[in-house]
């Protein structure tokens, strides 16, 4: 008996794949719908930022899989947004920079999250918190497995 051929399209991949891009189109709508004031990268960034106290922006970068040149650039608009501020630090003999949230950031970001969280509840309510819990690891696990094959040079 001959066995038939999967595609890639009826692979999990590609179900994680979409899924992603729904994900992304869904916040760009939520961001805007909520009046929120940056996209949801920057937001990403300054969660990092506020869980990750002085990250240096190689770190960040490798956090919110994004290049440096992308990095630097969400940096710079945080940056005139006054929600984060560079400071200069020294580490093996070497100057580096470092971000950190300010009092703004912190504020900005908790009313960010209280608009997110309120909205999110609509779009999970259909799970139960352990059904979600156990979704989210189960994709976390997913992934680690992955970072072994994937060369991330960022």
């Amino acid at each position: 008996m001959k066995e038939e051929i999967k595609h890639y399209t009826d692979s999990i991949y590609y179900d994680i794949e979409l899924t992603a891009k729904v994900m992304k189109f869904l916040g760009i709508q939520v961001f805007k719908k909520l009046e929120i004031e940056l996209t949801p990268e920057e937001n990403a960034a300054l969660d990092t930022i506020c869980c990750h106290p002085e990250i240096c922006q190689r770190d960040l970068a490798k956090l919110i899989l994004k290049d440096r040149a992308n990095t630097g650039r969400i940096i710079n608009s945080l940056e005139k947004k006054n929600l984060i501020k560079r400071i200069i630090d020294v580490k093996n003999n070497r100057l580096i920079k470092k971000v950190i949230i300010t009092e703004e950031g912190n504020k900005k970001l908790e009313e960010i999250n209280g608009k997110f969280k309120a909205f999110l509840e609509n779009v999970s309510c259909k799970y139960t918190d352990e059904e979600e819990n156990k979704l989210q690891e189960a994709i976390r696990t997913f992934r680690k497995n992955l970072e072994e094959f994937v060369n991330l040079n960022i």
